[in-house]
């Protein structure tokens, strides 16, 4: 399985966003403490809309909470001090739940957190003046990526909704 992991997000907005990938790629997500907002419908129902009730999520009081809970192999940071794309990754090697973790929108991961994983950190290549996307566009671009590699497990490849053919008519 799929995770997100948002360490400390700090806009309601990006993390609305962000549920709103979750439920549709079925992807899980995990928000470290303290978040910048408070966690309701009031905060995120413009950015999730009515999939807020449809995402599975957890909340972790720090790191440490999140790590002791969830040992892996398999977390990945996006950083913008990272020297390789996802699309360098072979996340179709892993073995078990891969993890894919972002940081708060100020300041990122804490470097501390960073150096232990130099070889799991990627970075989305950019223009050389440009600082960082913005944080649910970089959540949505990597768990595509993972998506593509696995070939799209369990998402549809056509839409069902108005039915496949819906163009066609």
């Amino acid at each position: 399985m799929i995770h997100i992991v948002l360490y400390e997000p700090e806009i309601p907005q990006n993390t609305g966003n962000i549920m709103r990938t979750c439920m549709a790629t079925n992807t899980a997500l995990h928000l470290i403490k303290p978040l910048g907002f408070q966690l309701d419908e009031k905060h995120l129902r413009r950015s999730a809309m009515d999939y807020i009730k449809d995402v599975s999520y957890q909340l972790y009081e720090d790191w440490e909470d999140f790590i002791t809970r969830h040992p892996s192999e398999n977390y990945y940071f996006m950083t913008r001090y990272a020297k390789q794309a996802p699309s360098d990754i072979h996340f179709d090697a892993c073995q078990g739940d891969i993890y894919l973790i972002l940081g708060k929108e100020s300041t990122g991961i804490p470097a501390h957190i960073l150096s232990k994983h130099l070889d799991h950190c990627m970075r989305l290549p950019m223009v050389e003046n440009a600082r960082s996307l913005n944080l649910s566009n970089c959540a949505a671009i990597i768990v595509y990526e993972v998506e593509r590699q696995l070939q799209y497990p369990g998402l549809s490849k056509v839409e069902v909704i108005k039915g496949e053919d819906w163009l066609c008519q």
